[in-house]
């Protein structure tokens, strides 16, 4: 569990940093993909998404890949079905053509489905009892042809 906190604390300060500066050059880093200046104020109005965005997708895709190497590929498919697919992207079509909020409410919606399996994922983590699961680990190895009675097989 170490291991995960480390990794997941490493991740959200990398995220924050990369939220920090975005939001500090909102009005110029669009300059770097365009010279029209209509389209850098439309990207500097929506930076605030972008920022969320980096700090999710700094911690999603670690959470998700502590549960794939879990062994728990189903449940994180069902999870990321249920929450990106059947909750936020429907979210993000009414907030967008329903509401009329456009791009944002499209990218709020997806956003928000992101947000939930982060949270459900974190959950899960959280409440797994981890030496249950490297006992149960361990047992596989020694069943599979791992080391028996403390000696290693040639």
């Amino acid at each position: 569990m170490y291991a995960v906190i480390v990794v997941l604390v490493q991740s959200l300060a990398i995220g924050l940093l990369s939220m920090v500066l975005l939001l500090a050059t909102r009005n110029h880093f669009s300059a770097i993909f365009t010279n029209d200046i209509d389209m850098q104020r439309a990207v500097a109005q929506i930076a605030y998404l972008l920022g969320i965005t980096m700090v999710l997708n700094s911690i999603q895709p670690v959470i998700s890949g502590v549960a794939v190497g879990g062994g728990w590929q189903a449940l994180v498919a069902y999870i990321n079905l249920a929450c990106y697919y059947i909750f936020g992207l429907p979210l993000g079509f009414l907030m967008g053509y329903v509401f009329h909020w456009g791009v944002q409410g499209i990218w709020f919606g997806m956003l928000c489905g992101t947000f939930i399996q982060t949270l459900v994922l974190l959950f899960i983590i959280w409440k797994t009892d981890w030496k249950a699961e490297a006992v149960q680990a361990a047992e596989r190895v020694r069943l599979w042809g791992g080391q028996e009675d403390g000696t290693e097989q040639k």
